[in-house]
């Protein structure tokens, strides 16, 4: 199994940086997400995600350095966070911290909501 590398750039659109580690389980999505495509972007993510979990089995780290992020961006991040949970929910291990800066009170509040929407928990870790 491959990793997923995807460098971010700011143009018209925000495409963050990716970074799943297929031989660690280390997964990383940062930068600002901002897409015209969303749903296919995040689908190759959605499907790596499914595969290492139903063939590599391993503990998986998710971290999340998000600093901005869109609504249809919000949708596709919750699936993922379904995903993470159902893994956990079947024994797997999935870790999932969302590193943000202390003054952002706004996506503090964004991340409870998601960690409530997908019934999982999120560590929060500012930086």
């Amino acid at each position: 199994m491959g990793n997923i590398e995807i460098k971010g750039e700011k143009t018209e659109f925000f495409i963050p940086t990716v970074n799943f580690n297929a031989e660690t389980g280390i997964c990383e999505i940062a930068g600002e997400s901002y897409l015209e495509e969303t749903f296919e972007f995040y689908q190759k993510l959605i499907d790596w995600l499914t595969q290492y979990i139903n063939e590599e089995k391993k503990p998986i780290i998710f971290n999340c350095k998000l600093t901005y992020f869109n609504t249809a961006s919000s949708k596709a991040i919750l699936e993922i966070l379904r995903l993470l949970k159902n893994y956990q929910q079947e024994g797997g291990h999935a870790q999932i911290n969302w590193f943000y800066h202390e003054w952002d009170d706004d996506m503090k509040m964004e991340v409870e909501d998601l960690s409530l929407d997908a019934d999982v928990s999120i560590n929060l870790v500012t930086f």
